[in-house]
């Protein structure tokens, strides 16, 4: 693979932390879509709430709730720390654990501690994610099964960030002929390979274009929460076009909730992970019943990680929060079991 300059690659990556941590990087005119379903109340729901059971099956793998961190950093000191105390929360809550890009591992050797988290999380599902755009630009399939065994990871995720590439000072925008790639990386994995966007949501037309070629997991990552668009902006010198283009795409993207439900009659053969500005359990609960069969959650955690003297402490009070509100949401409809809930007829159109 070409090398790349680490140096700014490092500084790009701590500066991603600190944009979406510091500026108003969520999306402006469009929403999760969310808000437009609500669950109809139940007053007699004829169970006991200590009773309730988020048991699931990820990879394989048994993991106590169907939720999981979604992939945010990694590649700095910074990102270290942070996904140091991601990946032992979620080891303590049962969670699942997707990485941030790891590129920048297979680019330079000394950064890949900054994913080998398995020491912190032994049990649960670890995800291992590169940007599929790099095959493009001198990532190898051999690069991709490395990335698996750096990371001692249960599966292998590629992320498609088209437009965050565009508005990115040093992005690569060569898109073409990827598919083919993927399936060659497809037909050699020992692991699971899936796909998620980064904000602006899977289509049935692209879901149906990984399926043929073997993909076992999607993850819609829709619009509503983070614009990478905007955080890219933050990044983009002010005399720059990209500067003043991205703003012009603050309302781009399919909503978490449409993407679900596009997709959700397709994935027979194929997991369907929904995430994209996801703030709580009760979220996490319309996602699942729209179709998901996990609901993940990311920038919302971010300043967990980053803003205690303990943060692993106050992680795990967050994911324990959300986990008590997926519950309530479940004992407010009368559904007992995780498995249950999915396609609930209670979930109704607001």
């Amino acid at each position: 693979m070409n090398n790349l300059n680490n140096d700014v690659t490092q500084k790009r990556k701590d500066e991603h932390i600190s944009i979406c941590l510091e500026k108003p990087v969520q999306g402006e005119g469009i929403t999760t879509g969310l808000e437009k379903w609500r669950f109809k109340h139940l007053s007699l729901p004829e169970m006991d709430f200590a009773a309730i059971d988020l048991t699931s099956t990820m990879f394989g793998k048994q993991i106590k709730a169907p939720l999981f961190i979604s992939s945010m950093t990694g590649g700095t000191e910074r990102a270290y720390r942070i996904n140091q105390a991601l990946a032992a929360a979620a080891e303590v809550r049962g969670w699942a654990l997707a990485l941030g890009s790891m590129k920048v591992a297979l680019n330079q050797s000394d950064l890949a501690y900054s994913f080998q988290l398995r020491k912190y999380a032994p049990t649960i599902p670890i995800i291992a994610n590169l940007g599929l755009v790099s095959l493009n630009y001198g990532l190898t399939e051999e690069h991709c099964l490395r990335a698996v065994e750096l990371a001692e990871a249960d599966a292998l995720v590629f992320h498609l960030n088209s437009l965050q590439e565009v508005f990115q000072p040093e992005g690569d925008t060569n898109f073409s002929g990827l598919l083919q790639k993927l399936e060659s990386v497809v037909k050699r994995s020992s692991v699971p390979i899936g796909v998620k966007d980064v904000g602006w949501g899977i289509d049935a037309e692209v879901r149906d274009r990984l399926i043929q070629i073997g993909i076992q997991f999607i993850d819609v990552a829709g619009a509503g929460g983070t614009s990478w668009s905007q955080v890219e902006h933050y990044r983009t010198p002010p005399s720059t076009i990209q500067y003043y283009a991205s703003s012009s795409f603050l309302d781009w993207g399919n909503s978490t909730a449409d993407c679900l439900l596009e997709l959700r009659d397709g994935m027979e053969h194929c997991a369907l992970f929904g995430s994209g500005g996801l703030n709580n359990g009760v979220d996490a609960a319309k996602v699942i019943a729209l179709g998901a069969d996990a609901a993940g959650f990311g920038r919302t955690l971010l300043a967990h990680a980053v803003d205690s003297s303990a943060p692993q402490q106050t992680i795990v009070e967050r994911l324990a929060t959300i986990e008590y509100e997926l519950k309530a949401a479940m004992f407010g409809i009368g559904v007992q079991r995780i498995d249950k809930l999915k396609y609930h007829s209670r979930l109704v159109p607001s």
